[in-house]
């Protein structure tokens, strides 16, 4: 990170009580607007405060930051959460206000927010979702479905009640900002924040804002940022998402295999709900054993800690059983596969059949090898545990 202009070190020394900080990439034609809008809400308002633009930009908006008197940094990497990662480690204010600098926001609302952490608030989101949002301001696939659907999903994940997870104006006091375990470096930053202020119990509010048109061009890329923001919900949350749905799954297509089989003549009755039952065991197993794969890397990299049944299942023993477990399905599969192998020579290879029993063999060969390659990669990614 450079700084052009830094505030003095001094915490005495004209310490603001808010810090201000907008993120910006190639901003000049409303960095100006939103500096200005900023100054006059402070000066209404009897508010003190710094502004701290954290840009990337090549076009004139740090010049026009500077000129306005803005504190202006440049990340060493570019990336929304890099801007602020690197603007917090210079924010002096007791609330720091954050906020994009392309004109969107209702920067006049700030003193609300300040009034919300000062009512015992930790973290205030803003909330668009509401009467207020100018027509046209937001596409509809982000308005309607893409939004609505990872708040939901954020919510339901990690028990929080926000109504727009992904609005960038937000306010929280620095004592509960330092508690956070903030590092992401692009657009999921926006989930981190909120996720990791759920884990920390701090109590979110919401601020119904006004949402503006843009004057420049967006720089959302849809799919990509939206699966930005699901493979972070995913890292911290992979058994909901992924384990139990998987179980559910795998439990259908245990159910369907062993019922049909049991019942017999399957070649000629049930063949085709046979099959289903396979793949649902298989893809299930499969769906089960990425999220446990995805909690043992978010508890790898420290985006989660070992507790409870996930530590005892993470054990060296417990990879060890499972590695016994895929071993055992595999000779099993192997078994019946031999056993339809003599049954052909058997027949003077012949017409044989034998489908249920190839479907049987291969469920179990394919599982007990998911389930080996899974314990493979869990002990190589918990090495340093050991």
């Amino acid at each position: 990170m450079t700084e052009d202009t830094l505030p003095s070190l001094n915490e005495n020394e004209n310490r603001p009580y808010l810090s201000i900080v907008l993120p910006a990439l190639d901003e000049e034609l409303t960095i100006a607007g939103c500096i200005e809008e900023i100054n006059k809400c402070l000066e209404k308002n009897g508010l003190s405060g710094e502004i701290i633009v954290s840009s990337s930009s090549t076009d004139r908006t740090d010049e026009i930051s500077k000129s306005l008197g803005a504190v202006v940094i440049r990340p060493e990497k570019k990336g929304y959460g890099n801007a602020y990662l690197d603007a917090f480690k210079i924010c002096r204010g007791d609330i720091i206000v954050i906020a994009d600098a392309d004109g969107t926001y209702e920067l006049k609302k700030i003193p609300e927010f300040v009034k919300k952490i000062e009512s015992g608030s930790s973290l205030v989101m803003g909330n668009r979702t509401g009467r207020l949002m100018e027509k046209d301001a937001m596409p509809p696939l982000h308005r309607y479905i893409g939004n609505p659907v990872l708040t939901w999903m954020l919510n339901l994940a990690f028990g929080t009640k926000i109504s727009d997870a992904h609005c960038g104006m937000r306010a929280i006091k620095k004592e509960d900002l330092e508690k956070l375990n903030l590092k992401t470096p692009g657009m999921e930053f926006a989930s981190e924040m909120i996720i990791e202020a759920a884990r920390n119990n701090l109590s979110i509010s919401e601020v119904e804002i006004e949402y503006y048109r843009r004057k420049a061009p967006s720089k959302l890329h849809s799919f990509a940022d939206g699966w930005r923001h699901f493979r972070f919900m995913l890292l911290y949350q992979p058994l909901p998402f992924l384990a139990v749905p998987g179980f559910l799954f795998l439990a259908m297509g245990f159910v369907l295999m062993v019922l049909y089989y049991l019942e017999g003549n399957v070649e000629n009755s049930n063949i085709h709900s046979f099959i289903l039952g396979s793949i649902l065991l298989i893809g299930g197993l499969q769906t089960v054993l990425t999220g446990i794969n995805i909690k043992t890397y978010s508890v790898v990299s420290g985006y989660n800690i070992k507790t409870g049944v996930i530590e005892r299942f993470l054990s060296y023993q417990n990879l060890e059983k499972e590695i016994v477990t895929g071993i055992v399905l595999m000779a099993a599969g192997a078994v019946i596969g031999l056993y339809i192998i003599l049954s052909w020579i058997k027949s003077d290879f012949g017409s044989l059949f034998q489908v249920t029993n190839a479907i049987a063999a291969l469920t179990l060969f394919i599982s007990g090898m998911q389930i080996i390659f899974s314990a493979v990669l869990n002990s190589m990614m918990l090495m340093k545990y050991e």
